[in-house]
């Protein structure tokens, strides 16, 4: 009933037991780059007792799907009962009741793992910095009263230019740590890292469906396929530069995109791919390294401002088609907002 990813941490030290049990990794490697587990779950299972993760992720859609499990009902109604107790339009309560849907799936991971839980804040306010700021705060407050601190929450924004900013305000005046998503061109990064956010998630494998799409290019070698070249590029630029975001490269296609990003801060793996992974035995050894960082030759980059900013943020091919993808959010929201309206018309 849940996603179990791995993330490959090039400053960590934790080792999980699959982990241990890779006869094919070098002790120079274990040196550079040690393994520990993210957790994409619907909810918590099994799993996270079989893996023991260390940080955890929501997903809307999975969320979407587990609110109409008979498994999950429970919490859906403890949701519903608070969007209830808040009053306001049938439209404010169904607000309310999917960030407290949000909050206790995050609370319940929480009790399971020792490191944080990301949560997003709805993809329908994607281009509206304020509105974003409002529900990551309101997010915040939920966890606090819960129990739970916020350091020990990633609030999840698109990195559009008002995702960006939304972050940045986030982090400055409120403390709050932020994972910016959507993440397809070195712009958005540059932006990110200006803001000084948290986390970056650049997502490979789907640089590499745009140009695959639209390029006669069809098939790369790892080190050249564009989203292994993208997240190489951000990582090296954040070392030289002595960015502290951390670079969390995600949504690989092979297992030749993560050999070739080995060292990374961060690399979140399929359960497919982990499984692969943990059957070949091959020799593995970092290609990414802090320590080299320094050493690449590049200049530094600075974004506009409004509006010239957007335009350096969404120029380039994938990212321009990549962040109109949000669009493809909308119904997730939209379907969350039926299944809870349904149930504030039914009981």
């Amino acid at each position: 009933m849940c996603e179990v990813w791995l993330l490959l941490a090039g400053k960590r030290t934790w080792l999980c037991r699959a982990c241990r049990a890779h006869r094919g990794l070098s002790k120079d490697f274990w040196a550079e780059a040690a393994f520990h587990l993210l957790l994409l779950s619907k909810i918590v299972s099994p799993a996270i007792d079989e893996y023991k993760p260390q940080d955890a992720t929501t997903n809307p859609s999975l969320i979407l799907a587990a609110a109409q499990m008979p498994a999950y009902q429970e919490l859906v109604e403890e949701a519903i009962a608070y969007g209830r107790r808040l009053g306001g339009s049938q439209e404010e309560q169904i607000k309310n009741a999917i960030d407290k849907l949000f909050v206790l799936f995050g609370a319940e991971i929480l009790k399971k793992i020792p490191g944080r839980v990301s949560t997003e804040v709805d993809a329908r306010l994607s281009f509206d910095k304020d509105a974003m700021v409002a529900r990551a705060r309101r997010l915040i407050e939920l966890y606090k009263e819960a129990g739970i601190s916020k350091d020990r929450i990633l609030i999840k924004l698109s990195s559009t230019w008002e995702g960006i900013q939304a972050g940045k305000e986030l982090e400055e005046r409120h403390g709050i740590h932020c994972n910016m998503t959507l993440l397809f061109s070195f712009a958005q990064a540059v932006a990110c890292a200006e803001a000084g956010v948290t986390l970056i998630s650049p997502f490979v494998g789907r640089i590499l469906d745009w140009h695959v799409a639209n390029t006669d290019k069809k098939s790369y070698e790892p080190l050249e396929d564009p989203g292994v070249k993208s997240v190489t590029k951000i990582y090296n630029y954040y070392k030289k530069f002595d960015y502290k975001t951390i670079v969390m490269g995600a949504s690989f296609r092979n297992t030749g995109e993560i050999k070739a990003l080995a060292g990374c801060d961060f690399l979140t793996i399929s359960p497919k791919l982990l499984g692969e992974l943990l059957k070949d035995h091959s020799q593995l050894t970092p290609v990414l390294s802090a320590k080299a960082g320094p050493h690449v030759q590049c200049r530094e980059r600075k974004i506009a401002p409004w509006p010239s900013g957007t335009a350096d943020l969404c120029g380039i091919g994938a990212a321009r088609t990549r962040l109109v993808r949000i669009l493809h959010f909308l119904p997730i929201g939209a379907g969350m907002d039926q299944i809870l309206c349904e149930i504030l018309l039914t009981d």
